[in-house]
Parts: C-alpha cells; sequence; structure tokens
C-alpha cells in the first residue's frame, strides 16, 4: 500500500479524538437508514443510484481493504466474496460487479451486511487502540471517514431518488429536513475587484489531492449574488416557458431536454395546477423562498441565460466564499473539473481517489444540509457530469462588472 502523500496534515490530532470521530461517522451512516424497510436497502432504479445495503458495505470494505487487512496482524477478513461485491471503481484492487449491477446483490442480506460493518468497527477500534497505529494509518483512516461523510450524502440523495420514484412518494421520516431550506430574505451582491488571488486548500486539516497546490489566479472584476437561486426564482423560468426555449441551452442540453422530457427540477410535480415536490419527509407544496435544489448544470446555465447574466467560475466563487452565505446546497460552477498546476495522483490504489475522473464533469462548490458537519470547507470541489440532478445541486449567479 503507497503513502498517501496528497493527504498532508490532519484535523484529528490524537488516537481518542480520531476513535470517537470514527464513532460518530459510522454511527451516523446506520442511522440515516434507519427509516428504511428491508426491500427498501436493495432498489437501484438507475445506474447513477446505488442501493443503501452497498453504500453501507462499500464504505466497510473501505476500512477493512486498505487498513485493517495491511495494518492488523492476525485480522480475519470478514468475507472474501465482498472484495468483488463492494469494490467500487478501484482497478489496483481487483476485479467487481459493475455499477450497474450493484441493485442484482439482493444476497447477502442486510443482517450480514450489519455483521460485517460490526465486524470491521470492532477491529478498527482495536486497531486505533494500539501503540503501533501509525501516522500513516491514521491518515488512510481519515480518510475513509471522509469517504464515508460523502457516502452519507450520497444515501440522502440515493434514498430520496428510491423513495421519490415510489408512486405513494413515501418519506424516510417526517422530521427529516436536509432538503428543505427557506433563505433568509437578504439579497444583493458582492463585487469583487480584479486582482491576483490565490486559489486552492493551504493549511493543516484534513483535505482532498483535489485541493491541492495553492496557485494565483488572475480575475477580472465581478460581482457574485449573495444568496442562491431560489425555488420561486426558477419558477418564474418555468412558467416563462424556458424548457421550451432552445436559445437559452447549450446544444447538449437542449438535446437532453428533448431526449428526456425535461420540463421542470427533478422531483417537481404539479398537483391539481400547484407545484409541489417531494422531499425526504413526503411531498410538500413548493416554498418560494426555499432554496433550489435538483437542477443539472445545463439547467442552471440556461437559467443564467435567461437572466442575462452566468454562473460564477469556482474560482470566482472561492475568492468570494467569505463574503456570501453558502451551505444551502452544492452550487453549479461554470468551471470543468481539471486538475490544479503540479497536481499529482499517489501511487496504487488510492491514487484512484480523484484524478482519473478529471474529464467530462464540473465543478460544484459548497455544501448542502445533508452535507457533515466537518466536511465542509471553501476550497471543497464537488464534481457530477452536466446532466445530473439527483444530488443536492443549485446554482447562484454572477457578472462582471
Amino acid at each position: 500500500m503507497p503513502s498517501v502523500t496528497s493527504l498532508e496534515g490532519s484535523s484529528v490530532p490524537v488516537k481518542k479524538s480520531i476513535l470517537d470521530l470514527f464513532t460518530d461517522v459510522r454511527s451516523r451512516t446506520v442511522n440515516i437508514c434507519s427509516g428504511l424497510q428491508t426491500e427498501d436497502y436493495v432498489v437501484q432504479p438507475v445506474s447513477d443510484v446505488s442501493p443503501p445495503k452497498w453504500h453501507l458495505a462499500h464504505t466497510t470494505w473501505f476500512f477493512e481493504t486498505f487498513i485493517l487487512k495491511e495494518a492488523l496482524d492476525g485480522y480475519r477478513e470478514f468475507d472474501t466474496d465482498f472484495g468483488f461485491l463492494f469494490n467500487s471503481y478501484y482497478e489496483t484492487v481487483g476485479e467487481r460487479v459493475i455499477r450497474s449491477n450493484r441493485g442484482n446483490i439482493t444476497r447477502p442480506g442486510v443482517d450480514r451486511i450489519m455483521a460485517y460493518r460490526a465486524h470491521v468497527d470492532e477491529n478498527m477500534a482495536k486497531l486505533m487502540d494500539i501503540d503501533s497505529f501509525s501516522d500513516e494509518m491514521r491518515m488512510r483512516t481519515e480518510l475513509g471517514l471522509n469517504h464515508e461523510m460523502q457516502h452519507q450524502e450520497l444515501l440522502y440523495t440515493d434514498i430520496k431518488y428510491i423513495l421519490g420514484h415510489n408512486p405513494l412518494f413515501p418519506p424516510l421520516h417526517e422530521s427529516v429536513n436536509v432538503d428543505q431550506v427557506e433563505l433568509a430574505k437578504e439579497k444583493g451582491t458582492v463585487k469583487i475587484p480584479e486582482g491576483i488571488y490565490k486559489i486552492g486548500f493551504d493549511g493543516d486539516g484534513f483535505h482532498f489531492d483535489n485541493e491541492r497546490n495553492p496557485h494565483r489566479v488572475f480575475l477580472e472584476s465581478f460581482e457574485i449574488d449573495k444568496l442562491p437561486v431560489t425555488a420561486g426564482e426558477y419558477l418564474e423560468f418555468m412558467e416563462s416557458g424556458g424548457y421550451g426555449d432552445f436559445r437559452f441551452w447549450h446544444a447538449d442540453a437542449w438535446d437532453w431536454v428533448n431526449a428526456n422530457g425535461v420540463d421542470s427540477p427533478l422531483y417537481f410535480h404539479k398537483v391539481d395546477g400547484k407545484w409541489k415536490r417531494y422531499t425526504l419527509a413526503g411531498l410538500k407544496d413548493v416554498k418560494l423562498d426555499e432554496a433550489l435544489v435538483h437542477v443539472s448544470y445545463y439547467e442552471a446555465a440556461a437559467f443564467a441565460n435567461w437572466k442575462g447574466r452566468r454562473l460564477p467560475t469556482e474560482f470566482e466563487w472561492e475568492v468570494a466564499s467569505d463574503q456570501i452565505r453558502w451551505g444551502f446546497c452544492w452550487e453549479w460552477t461554470n468551471s470543468a473539473y481539471l486538475p490544479y498546476p503540479g497536481f499529482k495522483t499517489a501511487d496504487g490504489a488510492l491514487g484512484e481517489y480523484n484524478g482519473k475522473f478529471m474529464v467530462n464533469q464540473m465543478v460544484l462548490r459548497g455544501a448542502s444540509p445533508a452535507t457533515y458537519s466537518n466536511h465542509s470547507r471553501h476550497t471543497y470541489r464537488n464534481f457530477f457530469h452536466p446532466h445530473l440532478q439527483w444530488q443536492f445541486s443549485g446554482f447562484r449567479l454572477a457578472n462582471n462588472i
């Protein structure tokens, strides 16, 4: 196993605190699923959505594969088939079930997956309690925890897709509010003068390799909205015929709209002449002041064109981040997902974490209410293909001045 040279520093300085964080993160994953029925754990409506049971097992496989099997003397692998079943995309590790077939893994059952989690958790606690728990293993553990935080948000989005395509629109929990966030009444823009600005992570805390290598960029003067676009603002675009006017759409986007019959954000439904949207707490009225979520980059760019404005670049977003309010949704930017100057992938399997995805995707910045509390920072670079809607994705507008 290579050294994780792409990760520097740590926000978890001692063994005791990383064990506490490990317990908290692992418990939260299970709690997210607590409102599911057994049948919900296996469903995979589309290839982009993984069954909840798969997430529970894959995040566990990560700790077993990259830490326990190497670092804990006498460790007993829980099931030799699990590497094939629950590897995601790590070519270095070996063969795996292709993503679109994850819903076919009806066995092992949920009980056995929970037993797997308990087995790995017990052995991770044992490893973190011995003197030979090295800095390298601590760094890998923290990477594994941040990896699981990512999958917690994916659990919310995938569960929402599963339940949101059930004809009865059942709630996960009546009290879940990660996808119903009303914005403050504050409006307006922030003006940023032209200049040379430093971009990228520069510090001692945890970060992913795609944030590294601080570098300078020159930005022309611009202004950016203090808040992301609301559902009410987007409804104006919809009701003005925005989905039917090719002038606002990129060519690929227009093809996507017509091929898929898209005429609204994901989970929007018109019921008795009134717009409602599915949330994890069930079907609710669309509130005009709530943050818009579940739109693609294609839709974000079309709305910006309709308004005569544009999306900010990821560099503009980062420079303005301490003067705007964010965390209501992941925000599409107008930047392609590309490596920073000097970016290098680590050797071996962990080098596959980010670098090989730097093509055909767009960067999102910020965080959403479904994001783990310790898993957001102004340099974080999320990324998805431009047609995807199922993430808690929205946007804000900018323009040159």
